[in-house]
């Protein structure tokens, strides 16, 4: 008897239950770039092809071509990794954001007016991104680092993030994104998340302690645009237990970071100017 296997064939339909479809090479060589930036590690091109879903020949040649471009490099173990060349086209795309550099600017003073690490943070379908980062002149350790990509329903930034839209939308994407934290401490239940983001935003303001990393704790103010959308979120970090006696000095201090930054950018002219006034 013939020993079967569970290899990617380039002649089996790429996920069981679904139609054979052309997939273009460009295609195939984002599938590769997101899988590797959302499991955060090198992997080999066997389990880049089995996680996507792709003919194991095709994840092949696309690799070595990437390679061969540097848009891959290759790690131990015959993994693959992001290559040098992303890093460049990273820093041209950051060079000529408008929003990132107003936003890395007030993060800056932030830090030095609270003390403390400040995060930027942007949403990348259910997941939260660290965009830029000022660290704190303290000896407290944040895992979290720049690239840096966790569910939205474990962040305080989350809650903020799916501002923008309607509510049957952030209970669809709470539905299918949300996951359980490391602490076990993070609410998955869609119901309450949706009720914990609506009231976030009419706060403009989300706290999290513990929900993601132990001991840590997070306040987050949202950056609202002038159709009321959130792409990024301002964030103070620090110990858990400092929360309650930081509090009201760190809220408005983030507050008005984000204000801060809507002005520069002339989003609190728009119709939810009204609004952020009365924060």
């Amino acid at each position: 008897m013939k020993a079967t296997t569970t290899q990617p064939r380039e002649d089996e339909p790429e996920r069981a239950g679904q139609r054979r479809s052309r997939v273009s090479g460009i295609d195939r060589a984002v599938q590769i770039l997101d899988h590797l930036q959302q499991e955060g590690r090198a992997q080999t091109a066997y389990e880049v092809a089995r996680a996507i879903g792709a003919p194991l020949s095709t994840v092949y040649a696309i690799v070595e071509d990437l390679l061969d471009k540097s848009l891959l490099t290759r790690s131990g173990e015959g993994g693959v990794w992001l290559g040098p060349r992303l890093y460049h086209y990273g820093l041209a795309y950051a060079r000529d954001l408008q929003v990132i550099t107003v936003a890395t600017h007030e993060m800056h003073v932030l830090a030095r007016e609270v003390g403390e690490t400040v995060q930027i943070c942007g949403r990348d379908g259910g997941m939260m991104v660290v965009e830029a980062m000022a660290e704190g002149p303290g000896h407290f350790v944040i895992t979290s680092r720049v690239g840096t990509r966790v569910p939205l329903n474990w962040t305080a930034s989350g809650r903020l993030l799916v501002a923008g839209l309607d509510e049957a939308e952030r209970a669809a994407l709470f539905r299918r994104s949300a996951k359980a934290s490391p602490t076990g401490r993070a609410v998955t239940d869609p119901t309450i998340l949706l009720a914990q983001s609506s009231e976030a935003l009419a706060a403009g303001l989300s706290i999290q302690a513990g929900e993601s990393d132990y001991a840590v704790a997070c306040i987050a103010a949202p950056v609202l645009d002038e159709a009321g959308a959130c792409p990024i979120t301002v964030s103070v970090v620090l110990p858990e237990f400092r929360v309650n006696e930081e509090h009201s000095n760190v809220v408005a201090a983030v507050k008005t970071a984000a204000h801060r930054i809507e002005d520069k950018l002339g989003w609190r002219v728009g119709p939810f100017a009204a609004v952020r006034k009365s924060d």
